[in-house]
């Protein structure tokens, strides 16, 4: 039980956290740019908030509309 003792002191903890943060990030940067084919179809996802305007004006919220027309 003294190991989670250690656990208890920030100064202890603080280190650590980091480190766990620091290897989280890293490997999410690795996944998301480690394979050509992942990346380009996440880098592709960017651009979803403008599709509603490039497929001329209909999109989900102009639906609801005419729903609630009917």
């Amino acid at each position: 039980m003294e190991w989670l003792m250690w656990f208890s002191k920030p100064e202890n903890t603080k280190p650590v956290a980091l480190i766990i943060f620091f290897v989280t990030f890293v490997s999410i940067l690795l996944y998301v740019y480690g394979n050509k084919k992942r990346s380009k179809r996440l880098e592709t996802y960017r651009d979803i908030p403008f599709l509603d305007e490039q497929q001329g004006g209909k999109g989900l919220g102009d639906q609801k509309d005419t729903k609630d027309k009917q």
